[in-house]
């Protein structure tokens, strides 16, 4: 199985949320992850 690792800054209030979201939301879509995170989102 391949792992892969990308550098994830936390968010700190200072730079624009909603930049740091659209680069979040770009790795979570990269790594095929979207689904699953609207899958446990659905069950919430």
């Amino acid at each position: 199985m391949a792992t892969t690792r990308f550098e994830i800054e936390k968010f700190d209030g200072v730079t624009n949320f909603n930049l740091w979201q659209v680069r979040m939301m770009a790795i979570v879509v990269q790594t095929d992850l979207k689904r699953l995170l609207l899958r446990k989102n659905l069950r919430i």
